[in-house]
């Protein structure tokens, strides 16, 4: 995410599910007759159609079927939303629109490989809406080591708590399309997937991010893990993270870059000497012939970008397709300044080892944006491309998102 997110529209304390004829109203904890009731504590059902919009604050069951999601809606006050699997929701463009779970609601969303739950739009454009947030209350480290920022998104949310193994629900098998809607400047845009302070508790599983025009998946802060995430023409970079995300347990992590897109993993800790790397084993990176930065000429082209005191701790890593492109130079690892080497890739808080790096330039050797730290690399032939389970999850429109992994 390169500036401000979403700008989000002043919400109603109602939602209203419409089915066939009726419709069905979430507490939002005032009965109408100056009684307030705990929301969360009874469940409504939503069965095959209708729209959901405005602040859940009580438990949903969305069942499978066909779903409008009209402007932002938000989940909190304790409640959860639990989508079945084979869902589809399309989310209005005429309007900003987005799934936001804060810090005290939940999501339960768990689709399959032949059944996935699908986020998307009628037009089918990048941009078309705001995607999907998660907020936690795990740790961060922002800028000047602070425990809590304002969110970018519009919500102004402060995030960042004390709770390491904070749950924020499950999703596994869920895709979002088109994701990334425009915000006030007119430059910046949401993320597909973002996760800000999310807990180790959450399970982030089998998660699609399809054409979005910001990043595929962004983690500001937290100790989430995420494992078989797949980004697919996202725009800026496919997996990004800040305020020194710390998830230890990921695995298969692929993304491929076509037409539009700018770094594959672009990394850093908000200037935080002092964070934990993160731990990803089993990443693919691929970069589709005629792929182009969003701005011409930018140095945006390198497969990972590490800056900021970003680090990692990657291991089997395929990548190919990163060429020299406007003038600039791309890299398998690219380190933007010279703090970066010196506190974080010299210590050995910056690994990318065994990596692959085929179909690409500058072959061997890391870039430098600053002083040349001389990192080399010789490829590892044994590392092969992320093995990852077939089926409707990644098919959009029976374009298979995986072929390139074949």
């Amino acid at each position: 995410m390169k500036k401000n997110l979403l700008s989000l529209l002043s919400l109603t304390l109602a939602v209203s599910l419409t089915l066939s004829s009726c419709s069905i109203e979430i507490n939002d904890g005032d009965n109408g007759n100056g009684t307030v009731n705990t929301p969360g504590t009874t469940e409504s059902v939503l069965s095959g159609s209708g729209t959901l919009s405005g602040t859940i604050t009580k438990d949903i069951l969305i069942k499978k079927g066909t779903y409008t999601l009209d402007g932002v809606v938000k989940v909190t006050s304790g409640a959860t939303i639990t989508i079945e699997a084979g869902a589809v929701f399309n989310a209005v463009t005429t309007k900003s629109s987005s799934l936001v779970i804060l810090q005290d609601g939940k999501i339960n969303a768990v689709g399959t490989a032949s059944e996935p739950i699908v986020f998307t739009t009628a037009n089918k454009q990048p941009g078309d809406w705001g995607g999907i947030t998660l907020y936690g209350n795990a740790p961060i480290k922002a800028v000047n080591g602070l425990a809590q920022a304002l969110s970018e998104d519009g919500n102004s949310v402060y995030y960042g708590g004390s709770d390491a193994n904070h749950n924020s629900g499950t999703m596994k098998f869920v895709r979002v399309e088109y994701g990334g809607k425009k915000i006030n400047d007119g430059t910046s845009e949401t993320n597909s997937m973002t996760f800000y302070s999310v807990g180790a508790g959450t399970t982030l599983e089998n998660l699609v991010s399809y054409k979005g025009t910001d990043d595929g998946f962004e983690f500001f802060g937290g100790t989430v893990s995420a494992k078989n995430l797949v980004a697919y023409g996202n725009y800026d970079d496919s997996f990004d993270w800040q305020d020194a995300w710390s998830g230890q347990n990921n695995t298969n992590w692929y993304a491929f870059q076509t037409g539009t897109g700018n770094f594959g993993m672009e990394i850093e800790a908000s200037a935080n000497v002092d964070n934990t790397a993160p731990k990803i084993s089993n990443i693919t990176l691929i970069r589709d012939a005629n792929t182009n930065p969003e701005v011409a000429g930018s140095v945006e082209i390198s497969a990972i970008q590490f800056k900021r005191q970003g680090t990692g701790i990657f291991s089997n890593v395929y990548i190919s397709g990163y060429k020299n492109t406007g003038g600039k130079n791309a890299y398998a690892v690219l380190i933007q300044d010279d703090a970066t080497n010196t506190s974080q890739v010299t210590p050995g808080k910056v690994v990318v080892s065994p990596i692959n790096y085929v179909n690409s330039d500058n072959q061997g050797v890391w870039g430098y944006a600053q002083t040349n730290g001389g990192k080399t690399f010789t490829n590892a032939t044994t590392v092969t491309k992320v093995s990852l389970t077939p089926g409707a999850w990644a098919t959009v429109d029976g374009v298979n998102l995986l072929a390139g992994l074949q």
